[in-house]
């Protein structure tokens, strides 16, 4: 490692001890689904797992700062803050993760192939378990009675690995 990354690395280390108090569990469901889409590219994971892990990071990404702001200025505001990160996170990544492959839908004497990108629609899926996990969470709260720590965040993660081996052993 050289001295630059060093001092980088020192200074990001650093400003974490200013960033406030948050008590929400969405700043470490952003950061374990960041580092959970880079261990799969490093380990060679299919495109398509990937492409999942990039939607959960994306929506849990855009979940986090849909909460920044105090005050609703217009209707749908959290939604579209939402949609936004996830879009401007997941489409410009597409391209490099991109898994297009086809799909035959047997319709007719000869059937219809498409082209789909797989990639882009394990990103929603990834996107969509983790918008659902904290609802599940509070509805297994309810009817448990019982948590333990971080049960929110092993929740997601366990759907997200559950899913992640499906699609790796199936496509």
């Amino acid at each position: 490692m050289d001295e630059n990354m060093k001092i980088i690395l020192f200074f990001s280390v650093f400003i974490i001890f200013f960033i406030p108090l948050i008590s929400a569990h969405c700043p470490l469901c952003t950061i374990g689904a960041g580092a959970a889409a880079a261990g799969a590219v490093w380990l060679g994971v299919s495109k398509i797992v990937v492409g999942l892990f990039i939607g959960a990071f994306a929506m849990s990404m855009g979940m986090w700062f849909s909460k920044i702001p105090k005050k609703q200025y217009f209707l749908f505001q959290k939604t579209l803050i939402i949609g936004i990160i996830f879009l401007t996170t997941v489409l410009p990544l597409s391209f490099i993760f991109s898994s297009i492959k086809p799909l035959y839908i047997p319709i007719g004497n000869y059937g219809i192939t498409y082209a789909v990108n797989y990639s882009l629609v394990s990103s929603f899926f990834g996107g969509f378990i983790t918008f659902i996990s904290p609802e599940l969470n509070r509805k297994i709260k309810e009817k448990t009675e019982k948590n333990f720590p971080y049960q929110g965040i092993i929740l997601t993660f366990i759907l997200l690995l559950l899913f992640a081996l499906i699609i790796q052993f199936t496509l």
